[in-house]
C-alpha cells in the first residue's frame, strides 16, 4: 500500500471538528479508517492508537500527534469546518496544526503493515486529545504505552526536523501595596504603591540577563502577558498582580529560572505551571541519524513553542512534521495536499530505516 492517501484522510479528519475536549467524532474517523484496512487499531480516553507489529524484535519507534485543535475563530474567508480544497490546497481548522501529521502518520503505517511490518521492532502511532489546554492526553497515554525506543513528534516544521524546543514556565507575580485615598498618597508615612512597584520589576524583567545562552534556542525570554491591580479611581492598590509566558532552554532547570527572577525582583513570584520543560534530540541520536540518511544534508533547527514533546524528553526524539506553524491558530490556515504526501512517505521512510 502506498502512502498517497493521505489526503484523503486528512479531508476527513478536518470535517470532523475537534476543538479541545470534544474529539470522540475526530476520533472515531480515524479508528474507522484503520480498521477498514485492517490495522490494529484501539482507542481509549486518552488516543487512538494503530501497531504494527515489526517480523522480529527490535526497538519501538513512536509517531506522534494530537488530534484536538483551538476555536476556529474569526476572519476566515471560508467555512473552518467544511475542508475547503482550492486548486491542491486544504483550508480548514486543523489542517497545519496537526492533523495533516496525523493523517501522514496513519497513512505511513498502513504503508508498513501493507509490507507484513518493519523489519524488526514494532511501529506505533498515538493520536492524542487536548494537547492545546493544559489537559493533554500524552502523559496518560505514553504511560500506558511505555517510553518508545524513539519518537517523532508531528508539529507543523515544514518537513525540517526541529532537535530542540524551548519550555514553558508561567509565573504570577504579586505586589502590596498601601491602601489609601489618592489624594493622600503623597502624605508623609504613606506606603508604596503597588503598581510603581510593579512597574519597577517590569523594567528589571526586561533587562534580565540570566547568561548561559543555549547554542540554538539562544536566550530565555520573559513576557508579562497580563497585568491588573486597582480598587477605585480614587484609591491607590492595596495589590498588583501580573502573569509572565517564561520561555526556557535546556540551559537552566525551571526551577532555577525561577529563583533567578525571584531572586531579580521584589513581588512575590510563584510558579502557576512548570511542566513544559525544554527539550533537545540527544546527541549521537540514532532517529536524527536514519533521518540524515533519508535526507542528506537536512539542517535541524531549533523551536521557540512547545509541544508535547515534553513528554517524550526522556527518549530519542526529534519534531518534524508538514505545515507551516506561522499559519497555525490562524484564520489563514491552510495546507498543500503535496506536502501531506511527501510527510507521509517521510515517515516511512524513517520507520523502515530506523526498524530494519
Amino acid at each position: 500500500m502506498s502512502t498517497s492517501g493521505a489526503p484523503g484522510l486528512l479531508v476527513g479528519l478536518v470535517r470532523a471538528p475537534s476543538v479541545s475536549g470534544n474529539e470522540g467524532v475526530v476520533a472515531g474517523v480515524l479508528a474507522g479508517w484503520a480498521g477498514k484496512r485492517g490495522i490494529p487499531v484501539t482507542a481509549d480516553d486518552a488516543a487512538v492508537k494503530l501497531t504494527i507489529e515489526g517480523r522480529g524484535p527490535g526497538p519501538t519507534l513512536l509517531l506522534a500527534s494530537h488530534l484536538d485543535t483551538v476555536p476556529p475563530g474569526e476572519g476566515w474567508n471560508v467555512d473552518p469546518h467544511a475542508g475547503v480544497i482550492e486548486a491542491g490546497w486544504l483550508h480548514a481548522r486543523g489542517a497545519v496544526d496537526a492533523k495533516a501529521s496525523v493523517a501522514a502518520m496513519a497513512c505511513a503505517a498502513a504503508a508498513l503493515h501493507a509490507e507484513g511490518g518493519p523489519a524488526r521492532g514494532r511501529l506505533v502511532v498515538l493520536a492524542t486529545f487536548g494537547e492545546e489546554t493544559r489537559e493533554t492526553s500524552m502523559p496518560v497515554a505514553i504511560e500506558r504505552l511505555g517510553l518508545p525506543d524513539a519518537a517523532l513528534v508531528g508539529e507543523p516544521t515544514s518537513l525540517e526536523p526541529c532537535t530542540a524546543q524551548r519550555g514553558l514556565l508561567v509565573l504570577r507575580m504579586l505586589w502590596h501595596g498601601d491602601q489609601r485615598h489618592a489624594g493622600r498618597a503623597d502624605e508623609k508615612g504613606a506606603g508604596p504603591n503597588s503598581i510603581n512597584l510593579a512597574a519597577r520589576d517590569l523594567i528589571t524583567l526586561s533587562q534580565l540577563d540570566l547568561g548561559r545562552v543555549h547554542p540554538t534556542l539562544g536566550r530565555i525570554s520573559i513576557t508579562p502577558v497580563s497585568i491588573g491591580a486597582g480598587v477605585a479611581g480614587n484609591v491607590t492598590p492595596p495589590h498588583c498582580e501580573a502573569r509572565f509566558d517564561v520561555r526556557t532552554t535546556p540551559a537552566f532547570t525551571q526551577a532555577e529560572v525561577a529563583a533567578a527572577i525571584d531572586a531579580a525582583t521584589d513581588g512575590d513570584v510563584e510558579v502557576i505551571s512548570d511542566r513544559f520543560h525544554p527539550t533537545e534530540t540527544p546527541p549521537g541520536s540514532r532517529l536524527l541519524a536514519a533521518i540524515n540518511r533519508i535526507r542528506p544534508g537536512v539542517v535541524p533547527f531549533a523551536s521557540p513553542t512547545s509541544s508535547d514533546w515534553v513528554f517524550l524528553r526522556e527518549t530519542d526524539t526529534v519534531k518534524i512534521g508538514p505545515g507551516d506553524s506561522r499559519l497555525s491558530h490562524t484564520p489563514r490556515e491552510r495546507i498543500e495536499f503535496l506536502e501531506v504526501e511527501a510527510a507521509a512517505r517521510l515517515y516511512a521512510d524513517v520507520a523502515r530505516e530506523y526498524l530494519r
